[in-house]
């Protein structure tokens, strides 16, 4: 049998990333309904929707083809978005994981801009290549969401091409489309660099931030 994702729970000082459960329902329902304008090119659960969506990920999960987590807001306690691990490559043995992507990204409005997707990058990033060992990360969106390769790149993943026709098209009217998808990438080499890099800005937003009102 082949390399089976699991999803440990990883815990950093903004974010808390909780193996995906139904009890998660009720939150994600509300981010995913907060300002819908802001996906753009990335699916996400109308509210109605996200209790299958979690039932779907977890029948994944059990297959071990991807390893699905809520995102967890330490600031208030509540599921603000998700992100998985997903398309585990072993290419050299069957029980050593050599590459591995992180999609099924989002997150509600509210967590947008605050730092979450940073040290949630940061957090897959290493349980990925200090964790498991791996050589590679991927991640990968519709060609035309300048936003999210922005934000892959301000995380570290350097950008590889464009794949014409990769993927299906998850904008409302182009069902059954096919995407062209931008593949962006961080290696065990660049690692190091990465690391420090997420680490410094996630320092800095800390320090510039304001203090809180009790």
């Amino acid at each position: 049998m082949g390399f089976r994702l699991t999803a440990p729970p990883l815990e950093g000082s903004l974010v808390r990333l909780e193996p995906l459960e139904a009890r998660h329902a009720a939150d994600l329902a509300v981010a995913a309904e907060a300002d819908r304008s802001t996906f753009g090119y990335t699916w996400v659960p109308r509210a109605d929707e996200v209790p299958a969506y979690i039932a779907t990920q977890r029948e994944r999960a059990g297959e071990g083809t991807v390893a699905p987590y809520a995102q967890i807001s330490r600031a208030t306690g509540h599921a603000v978005g998700c992100t998985s691990f997903c398309t585990p490559r072993a290419w050299r043995s069957p029980r050593r994981l050599d590459a591995v992507e992180v999609g099924w990204t989002w997150l509600g409005r509210s967590a947008q801009g605050t730092g979450i997707n940073t040290e949630a990058k940061l957090l897959l990033f290493r349980q990925a290549f200090e964790g498991w060992g791996v050589g590679r990360v991927d991640l990968m969106t519709d060609a035309r969401n300048t936003r999210s390769r922005a934000a892959m790149e301000r995380v570290g993943a350097r950008p590889e091409g464009v794949l014409r026709g990769w993927g299906v098209s998850r904008v409302a009217g182009e069902e059954g489309r096919l995407r062209d998808t931008a593949v962006h990438a961080v290696l065990a080499a660049d690692w190091t660099e990465v690391r420090e890099t997420l680490e410094k800005i996630l320092s800095e937003r800390t320090t510039l931030a304001p203090p809180r009102r009790s």
